[in-house]
């Protein structure tokens, strides 16, 4: 795995990029991400081109074998551009212009803009496009962060029209296809439908749902017009920097034109943030939790045939959560470790020295603004001499695989039935419950080819794949769903036939308000459940059953049905039978304790405060890093023949 970081010469004295490139050097850095945010340096009116300073920084940086990560500079548009065209500017759901003066100003459904932006990608391909230095190329930056992938603006509206006419071919079929017999909501014309905001009451689900599903191909097809235009100029790879705990496009679909996904890494932002409870939040308050990262590693390398690697890691403390702690020593080094142990191809740290002036000035960097070395450099350094001994990281064939779907997050984020219904939090708790039984886990997609599986858990599937069931069959792969599964059509309505009809029915759900839980009785233990309950009736298969008497749990020799939102003593009880069953080791590890695989090598990473023994884990292993007894914060790697 390779190291790199991202850099900015535009924000500093052309003195001084000579020593950053050697410092860089030093540290075991090889690579560079430059030109993200660069238009109006590059471009500062139109047709008027200022080319020297880059030249030069990546003839400087190049000097000093270091390899260039080039982005094209569409994430933020020029003031002159916006003054050309304000129509680029997208607005919100209250239909207020998103004006000039941060980034990613701009409507992926403008046609002037796309316009633009394959101008300056051209422009910039055709100047730096055989650059032998140039080893990858990033298409803009960060697609939809700061809730940017909708756009309510006339341009959006009218691609949406032409986007469902597409779909639909005739508007009988779109009034069927979304009910809109209901509350006289029928359409005469595909110009009459608008977008889906400033309705009375909640819009119709379905009339929700394609607006996200046209949003995010606005996301796709806006990329591939780059990435089309890159590979007809250069054959370096082409990436995109995606975000954590997002998902307002398909990560799926946008992996299909990409040669290596990437994603921005920053676990405590992210946890101060997120739904972790207070306590967690003190907890692993200087780690992040011990899932976080990696989740999005391992949902990202199956988004793009298995190449992946972090563009932005957290270096220090950064300037966007509610509550910016800086990490413990040690932290950088196992965040990057744990990165390579998934398959990492390269590891790039944000950034390389805090800026003291613009939006980002409170926002660490290797260096500080007075050029100080800071504790994640050093830990750089170390991680790179740990990584020399390392050589090739070969990954593991996974017996496991979580689904990870994003139309089930649209499905469900747009009637939840219950506020305390989170779709991506359900998927991290059964993830977090598979890690903690020492499990490498692969995340997938609903359509993925799950033959090379031993078990599929899909914590919840409104919409489960025609083909799906038949399929696990064939391969004896055992599926494992979770609540409201195969409880909708793609047309978001309630199905006639309930895929697992011939087992049992539905008869209602209920959802339940934070502090209510149900008893469930396993084996002679209570266990409990909460935020959800599907009350259905079964004959003739195996169950565990609420108190009450209804099924909690059924399941028979193809698959297995959560008929809740369980706690982890359930699931982890749960998962413990059905994993000994099919054949599957497990080992249950401490809250602060986790495990990679890969085809050699076994990684442990501790996300506490206090040493913990592993021998038991780890027997008559031969250490290549660390030892029986893991230092808080702290990573142990050793050899193994073979993790099943």
């Amino acid at each position: 795995m390779r190291l790199g970081t991202c850099y900015y010469p535009e924000h500093w004295p052309e003195s001084m990029w000579a020593n950053d490139a050697r410092t860089m050097t030093k540290l075991g850095i090889t690579q560079v991400r430059i030109g993200e945010f660069s238009w109006s340096r590059i471009e500062p009116s139109r047709n008027e081109f200022q080319w020297e300073w880059l030249d030069k920084a990546i003839e400087t940086l190049s000097n000093h074998n270091l390899k260039i990560i080039m982005c094209t500079p569409t994430a933020t548009p020029p003031k002159w551009l916006i003054d050309e065209i304000p129509e680029i500017l997208a607005l919100n759901e209250d239909n207020q212009t998103r004006n000039f003066g941060s980034r990613r100003h701009y409507c992926f459904s403008s046609k002037n803009y796309r316009k633009e932006s394959r101008r300056i990608t051209n422009i910039l391909l055709n100047r730096y496009g055989k650059n032998p230095n140039i080893i990858s190329w990033q298409t803009d930056n960060e697609y939809g962060c700061h809730n940017t992938v909708v756009s309510f603006s006339p341009m959006a509206e009218k691609a949406f029209q032409n986007w469902l006419q597409l779909k639909y071919v005739n508007i009988e079929n779109l009034n069927k296809s979304w009910g809109n017999v209901f509350w006289s909501q029928e359409y005469n014309t595909f110009e009459q439908i608008l977008l889906p905001n400033n309705t009375v009451t909640e819009a119709n689900p379905a009339h929700s749902l394609d607006f996200r599903r046209f949003s995010s191909d606005q996301v796709i097809s806006f990329n591939n017009e780059q990435v089309n235009i890159i590979r007809a100029h250069s054959d370096a790879l082409i990436t995109h920097n995606c975000m954590g705990h997002f998902t307002s496009f398909d990560h799926y679909l946008l992996g299909e034109s990409l040669d290596i996904m990437t994603w921005d890494s920053y676990p405590l932002g992210f946890l101060d943030q997120g739904w972790s409870t207070e306590k967690e939040k003190l907890q692993w308050m200087r780690s992040g939790h011990p899932d976080f990262a990696a989740f999005h590693h391992d949902l990202y390398r199956n988004c793009s045939k298995g190449r992946w690697g972090v563009m932005e890691q957290q270096p220090g403390a950064v300037n966007w959560a509610p509550n910016n702690a800086a990490p413990e020593n040690g932290m950088v080094k196992l965040w990057t470790l744990e990165a390579a142990a998934h398959g990492a191809e390269y590891c790039s740290y944000f950034r390389w020295r805090q800026v003291p002036f613009g939006q980002e000035q409170n926002h660490a960097g290797l260096f500080d603004s007075r050029n100080e070395i800071s504790q994640g450099a050093l830990e750089v350094a170390e991680v790179s001499s740990i990584l020399s001994k390392l050589k090739s990281l070969e990954t593991f064939s996974n017996e496991v695989a979580l689904m990870f779907d994003y139309p089930a997050k649209w499905m469900l984020d747009i009637q939840p039935q219950g506020k305390e219904w989170n779709y991506e939090k359900l998927c991290f708790e059964f993830y977090t419950t598979l890690r903690r039984l020492g499990l490498s886990i692969d995340i997938i997609s609903s359509d993925h080819d799950i033959s090379k599986y031993k078990l599929v858990v899909a914590p919840s599937l409104p919409v489960i794949p025609k083909n799906l069931l038949q399929s696990a069959k064939i391969s004896n792969t055992k599926l494992l769903f979770g609540p409201r599964s195969g409880s909708k059509t793609s047309e978001y309505q309630i199905p006639p036939k309930y895929p697992f009809n011939r087992d049992f029915k539905f008869i209602k759900s209920e959802s339940l308000r934070d502090g209510a839980s149900l008893k469930i009785n396993m084996n002679d233990k209570i266990y409990y459940s909460k935020n959800w309950r599907d009350i259905i009736e079964c004959k003739g298969i195996n169950k565990i059953e609420f108190s009450d008497g209804h099924p909690a749990y059924i399941h028979n020799n193809d698959y297995g049905y959560i008929a809740t939102w369980p706690t982890y003593e359930l699931l982890k009880d749960l998962l413990i039978n059905l994993t000994e069953k099919i054949g599957i080791k497990t080992t249950c590890l401490d809250e602060n304790i986790r495990m990679r695989h890969t085809k050699d090598l076994t990684f442990a990473f501790n996300y506490g405060d206090e040493i913990l023994d592993i021998s038991k884990m780890a027997p008559e292993s031969k250490f290549i890093y660390g030892g029986s007894k893991i230092d808080p914060y702290g990573v142990s790697i050793w050899k193994t023949q073979k993790n099943k």
